[in-house]
């Protein structure tokens, strides 16, 4: 952080909650490690937004959207997110957990991405994850996929490998890697492996 830069800081902090404060922090200690990363995340901090975007691998749709902003969740952008991560064999919506929308922005973040991930799986209805539980013995019987807790994703320009340490590192749930089916499985329940 250069000496301007800390000297505005220091003059806003007064006018920050405890909150945003310590977001803040957080952020500008990382800047060592990711130094363009750190600055954009502080730029989109004070700003007050979080972003996510999405490319459907099943439907071809895109979304690119400011979900939370000024220190509130969007109901438009929240809505065309329940619909991008629907069941696209059934078509049926389910509102995504804004927890597993706060992973994806901070996986984004660490991974210093615009790209979109990549949806293999958003919300599945109980049909589509009963299907694949007797088709696939990866498939949960009580998926988290089944609550809009959980998303199957790749992110362009970024291995898998790297994707799933940058999930782990998160420590925000459940990281499952599937190389042979190309993705890696994020979901906002008890943390762990496999």
């Amino acid at each position: 952080m250069t000496m301007d830069q800390s000297k505005a800081f220091s003059n806003d902090r007064s006018l920050m909650s405890r909150r945003k404060f310590l977001a803040l922090g957080a952020i500008t200690a990382g800047a060592g490690i990711f130094p363009r990363q750190a600055l954009s995340s502080f730029a989109d901090a004070r700003r007050g937004e979080r972003s996510l975007a999405f490319y459907n691998t099943h439907t071809g749709e895109r979304l690119n959207v400011v979900y939370w902003a000024q220190g509130q969740y969007l109901s438009e952008p929240l809505a065309e997110i329940n619909y991008i991560l629907r069941d696209h064999r059934t078509d049926q919506i389910k509102s995504i957990d804004q927890e597993l929308l706060n992973l994806l922005f901070a996986l984004r973040t660490e991974l210093n991405t615009k790209q979109p991930f990549h949806i293999i799986s958003g919300y599945r209805s109980p049909q589509t994850n009963a299907f694949l539980h007797t088709t696939s013995s990866g498939v949960a019987d009580n998926s988290l996929h089944l609550s809009g807790k959980a998303i199957d994703i790749r992110t362009p320009g970024r291995s898998l490998s790297v994707l799933r340490k940058a999930a782990v590192a998160l420590k925000g749930g459940g990281v499952g890697y599937y190389p042979k089916s190309d993705f890696v499985h994020i979901d906002v329940g008890r943390v762990r492996y496999w």
